[in-house]
This record gives structure tokens, C-alpha cells and sequence, in this order.
């Protein structure tokens, strides 16, 4: 049985193996594929993984072969999963490989925005701190967070994951859900209403999927709801955020500063207003991809294949 991987470079530029999907059967990894050259790459073969390489409705109905999609993300919007479904065919995804290393990058971001560490040893290297008149030297202020508050939007797993680091550097968390955890309520965790979270919190990181209720939250109207110097950090979806608004935020120092993962056109257009705005870290949608993570992947890919090979498909997000 022939598995075709459309966009293998990403998840695997080489520090990892193929070697349990090349046990299954045939495989052919294409490091990318246009998406003029999908159906040709794929030809006849039962099995397709993807991880960006769009599968729209005309697309598979030019791939009657197809029986089963891998999609190798959590997010499965590049496959017509509707579409899918109608011509019989089985997609997966994979939910929760990222936990760890998700909420880590939140915090690489908090603490460059705290500390300004690259910056600071990039002052040292030009010979800054030689000339200092005064023992130490900073030219960006430093912030302790012990005290204060972490505002968590959206407490899946990843939310819950980011609140224990918080917790660990003795912050306090308000924590918002369409579905509140009590059970995870503390001493130093409580589930409290958006208003209240945009007014109290002095960082507010967003965890909650895309959806018509979530998409530009993060708009003028909620960001006059918070603290005069919040931080926030998206590691979420980008259009979550109106990127206007913040950049306005930004310039104007309501915002003290940004740390983003996502943006809402990927990669960055030139055009976007927050590649020019202040105090603003933009990274290009990496908080996934530690090896480690990209290996609990791989492995649950295989894993979803072999169980739909089995007659027990789990993670069908088309069922």
C-alpha cells in the first residue's frame, strides 16, 4: 500500500526517520509540492499526509484513489473535510503533540519581552557596558513577574500547560473558557469572565481555537478594557487578533509589548502593520517544532494509520 507524503520537509528536514511508515509499504516524500503537481504526485495511491499542501474539493475529486488523509498538524483546515467525507474518504489529525513546547515558547516570549536578553547581550558585544560609567548596565526595563497576573484565554490543554509554568514562577492566573474547569481552581487559579480577565490581567496569553466568536478578540474595544502596559502573547491563531488594533496599541504604549507566534496571512506580508509596530517579537509559527515535539507527531501519524489500517480509525475529524 503506497503512502504519498506531500510536504514532508517541515516535520522531518532530515533529523528525524520515516522508517515505521516505510514498514507499512511503499513511500514517496516530497519536501513540498505546488499545487498544480498534487494530483500527479499522488496518482493512484490510497494514502496522502499532509501538513499545508491544501486538498480542496476539486482536488479530491481528482483523486479517486485516495481513501485515506493524514493531516500532520492539530489544525486540519487545508482539507475539505466536508468533501472528503462525501467521496468516502477518512482524515485524521493530530491533537495534542504540541502541549509542552507550545507553552514553553510562551514563556520564551514573556521573558524576552521581560528581560530583552538578545539585546542586552548584543550591547555587551558592541562594548556598551565597557563604556558604562556604572558596574551593571540595562537600557530596556527589566520586569519580575512573582506577583503578577497571567490572564489565560482558552484552557484546553495547552492553556492548562501554560498556567502550571505560571504558576511555577509564582504567578497568579485568571483563567477564561467557554466551558470554565473548576476542578482546576487554586489558590493561585481562577476561572473568571473576559471582561474581568482583560481588566486584571497584567499578561494575557490566548489559547483558544479559531471560531466565529474568537476571530479579531482581540479588537480597540477589548484592548481599551485592559491594563495602561499589558503584555500579550498569541501562539494561538492569528486572526484572533485585529492586527490594526495592535499595532495602534503598540505605537501608543497601551501595549507594552507583543510576543507572536501567528499572524493572520502566513508567512508575513510586507504590509503588515505589526512588522513595524513597537515593541513587538514576531516569530515565523515555530512554538510546535522542537524535535521533540515534531517526534510525537511523526509517531501519532503512524500511529492514526495504522489504527484506520486496523478497522479502528481514531482522530477522524470528517466522522
Amino acid at each position: 500500500m503506497k503512502t504519498v507524503v506531500l510536504d514532508g520537509y517541515t516535520l522531518n528536514p532530515g533529523d528525524l526517520t520515516w522508517d515505521r511508515l516505510e514498514k507499512i509499504g511503499d513511500i514517496e516524500v516530497y519536501d513540498r509540492t505546488p499545487v498544480d503537481l498534487i494530483t500527479k504526485r499522488v496518482g493512484g495511491a490510497p494514502i496522502v499526509l499532509t501538513n499545508k499542501t491544501p486538498l480542496t474539493r476539486e482536488t479530491l475529486k481528482q483523486l479517486p484513489g485516495v481513501k485515506y488523509i493524514g493531516v500532520l498538524a492539530t489544525g486540519y483546515n487545508v482539507v475539505d473535510t466536508e468533501a472528503a467525507r462525501e467521496l468516502g474518504k477518512v482524515v485524521t489529525n493530530i491533537p495534542t503533540y504540541g502541549t509542552t513546547a507550545v507553552a514553553q515558547f510562551v514563556f520564551a516570549h514573556l521573558l524576552e519581552i521581560c528581560h530583552h536578553v538578545w539585546n542586552h547581550s548584543q550591547e555587551v558585544v558592541k562594548g556598551e557596558w565597557e563604556r558604562s560609567e556604572d558596574f551593571c548596565f540595562w537600557n530596556y526595563p527589566l520586569v519580575e513577574l512573582a506577583g503578577k497576573t497571567m490572564g489565560i484565554i482558552g484552557m484546553g490543554l495547552i492553556g492548562q500547560a501554560t498556567a502550571k509554568i505560571a504558576k511555577a514562577f509564582e504567578m497568579n492566573v485568571l483563567a477564561y473558557d467557554a466551558v470554565p474547569k473548576p476542578e482546576l481552581e487554586d489558590n493561585q487559579l481562577k476561572f473568571v469572565e473576559l471582561d474581568a480577565l482583560l481588566k486584571r490581567s497584567d499578561v494575557i496569553s490566548l489559547h483558544c481555537p479559531l471560531t466565529d466568536a474568537t476571530e479579531r478578540m482581540i479588537n480597540k474595544d477589548n484592548i481599551e478594557k485592559m491594563k495602561d502596559g499589558v503584555i500579550l502573547i498569541n501562539t494561538s491563531r492569528g486572526p484572533l487578533i485585529v492586527e490594526e488594533d495592535l499595532a495602534e496599541a503598540l505605537n501608543s504604549g497601551k501595549v507594552a509589548g507583543a510576543g507572536l507566534d501567528v499572524l493572520s496571512v502566513e508567512p508575513a506580508t510586507g504590509d503588515n502593520p505589526l512588522l513595524s509596530a513597537k515593541n513587538c517579537i514576531i516569530t515565523p509559527h515555530i512554538a510546535w517544532a522542537p524535535k521533540e515535539s515534531r517526534n510525537r507527531l511523526l509517531k501519532t501519524a503512524v500511529d492514526n494509520l495504522e489504527a484506520y489500517m486496523a478497522g479502528t480509525p481514531v482522530n477522524v475529524v470528517n466522522g
